[in-house]
């Protein structure tokens, strides 16, 4: 992406400074995995009252860092790996393991954890209901993951710290805006690999089921542009609501249908 938008722009300046980039520079490939939540005004009050600085541009943000690199640098790599960079030959497996079990994980609390009541991703991932939907889903998306299993493991566990750090206040809420465009990368994916296996993909289905449910209005508030008109066929019967769903994320199988009405049904009983 980075490549596309500097030489488009190179182009219309000048085609000698695209010929110099293209012959000079090298793109290198990142992913960058740290959670940081959109900061609101109670969470200035606290950073000041914590750390004696009121500034408006002040971001809290977790301990947890992990910056995955990959690709040739034309004058030489710099030893960003002495601080911690992670140098590979992919990011795709690693960009793909944060994909499913942080953002498909945040997506499935967003949605069904509101609906309990929940707030806060600390909030969800102590109740023990949640943590059981967040940890079947993982256990179904590993299985298709392309990493070592004990690479898996670990990002697992330092996710569930990292969750329940309370002083990180991620709001559901702001998770669960424009799930429209999240749950296609986040969750249809393993759904679809653990279908083509013959699993019957639950953990990502009540994904499914759950933002079935936020598009007509339980738990979080809809926060979504791109779901105006999905939004308007969902208002009729709860089975014609997950067709509906089902067919915005392109995915046609009766059994997930079956499967997605019987989890939206049963969470809508847990209002």
């Amino acid at each position: 992406m980075v490549r596309r938008v500097v030489t488009d722009l190179a182009r219309e300046v000048d085609p000698d400074l695209l010929e110099w980039i293209e012959r000079t520079c090298t793109f290198v490939t990142t992913m960058v995995d740290r959670i940081t939540p959109r900061t609101t005004e109670e969470d200035r009050r606290d950073a000041a009252d914590q750390t004696g600085v009121d500034d408006p541009a002040l971001v809290v943000t977790e301990p947890f860092v992990e910056w995955v690199l990959a690709g040739e640098f034309a004058a030489g790599r710099p030893a960003w790996d002495a601080a911690g960079a992670r140098i590979v030959d992919d990011v795709r497996p690693f960009e793909t393991r944060k994909l499913w079990l942080l953002n498909g994980s945040h997506s499935l609390m967003a949605f069904a954890a509101t609906i309990l009541g929940h707030e806060t991703v600390a909030d969800a991932i102590g109740d023990p209901v949640v943590r059981g939907w967040v940890e079947e889903w993982w256990d179904l998306a590993a299985r298709h993951l392309d990493l070592p299993e004990e690479d898996i493991d670990s990002y697992r566990r330092a996710l569930i710290e990292r969750y329940e750090n309370p002083r990180i206040r991620h709001l559901l809420a702001q998770i669960a805006s424009d799930g429209s465009q999240k749950l296609a990368i986040r969750i249809v994916p393993a759904l679809e690999a653990e279908r083509a296996q013959g699993g019957s993909a639950t953990g990502a289905c009540r994904a499914v089921a759950a933002w079935t449910l936020h598009l007509r209005g339980l738990g979080a508030p809809v926060n979504d542009p791109g779901a105006d008109e999905l939004r308007r066929a969902v208002e009729g019967d709860l089975s014609s609501a997950v067709g509906a769903v089902l067919r915005h994320l392109r995915v046609e199988d009766d059994e997930v249908h079956a499967e997605v009405l019987r989890l939206a049904e049963d969470l809508s009983r847990q209002e």
